[in-house]
């Protein structure tokens, strides 16, 4: 059985080309719809998306039921079962306009991939998820090893999203000219910190208590004044 389908390929090219050029979505959210439409094709044995019928949308809602996780091992959950969907119907929404495809496909047939509105509730639905609270984070940050240069940056970097709040992404993309510490505040510089939705802003370090201002500021000081380290080096 043959992997692909060379006019699906074609035609998923230019769609990703739009999401990019004209919808402005970065290479995560065009991956997470690359891999929708894989799990569609897949699914229709790769079946030409110019053949495409309502029936099929209505037997892959099933599957997606059926499907397991790779992670888990389990069901599918409703949000990653509503962003799959929600990515196909887009997508069919814009085929549908396209050429070679405009008489075959109808916009309605695009809302076939909705989910039930209970299941939109439970996939929208904010739940709660646990944290550590400050005291096992301090509990953390005076017990960790700090002997070699990677101990201490690990327990810097703990000490830094405690006192910022910062992202991973842009915590793994940070230089040392975007951090003050005498000022007590964070630059996240979107032309260089990979920052959510690519915005611009400054953080001020919480007031929170215990060492984690120290053990920041003794990390930097030893990236420029034991490592030489300058502005532009992370």
């Amino acid at each position: 059985m043959a992997k692909h389908n060379p006019a699906n390929e074609r035609i998923k090219r230019a769609y990703f080309i739009y999401l990019r050029e004209a919808r402005r979505r970065n290479d995560a959210s065009v991956d997470a719809v690359a891999k929708a439409l894989a799990r569609f094709e897949e699914a229709t044995a790769y079946r030409d998306f110019a053949r495409f019928h309502r029936e099929q949308a209505v037997a892959f809602k099933r599957k997606l039921d059926e499907m397991t996780a790779a992670r888990s091992g389990g069901r599918l959950s409703r949000p990653t079962v509503h962003s799959t969907l929600s990515a196909l119907r887009s997508f069919f929404i814009w085929l549908a306009d396209q050429p070679g495809y405009r008489r075959k496909i109808s916009y309605s047939d695009a809302d076939y991939f909705n989910l039930a509105e209970k299941d939109v509730r439970i996939a929208r639905a904010i739940r709660e998820k646990p944290f550590p609270s400050l005291a096992q984070v301090n509990h953390v940050l005076t017990t960790a090893p700090a002997d070699t240069d990677i101990e201490k940056r690990d327990r810097a970097l703990i000490a830094l999203i405690l006192l910022t709040g910062a992202r991973d992404g842009a915590v793994a993309s940070l230089r040392l000219k975007h951090l003050d510490i005498e000022e007590g505040r964070l630059d996240q510089d979107a032309r260089e910190v990979r920052t959510k939705f690519s915005k611009t802003f400054s953080t001020w370090f919480f007031p929170v208590e215990g060492r984690a201002r120290d053990i920041l500021a003794d990390w930097v000081d030893h990236l420029r004044g034991v490592l030489l380290w300058g502005d532009s080096d992370p």
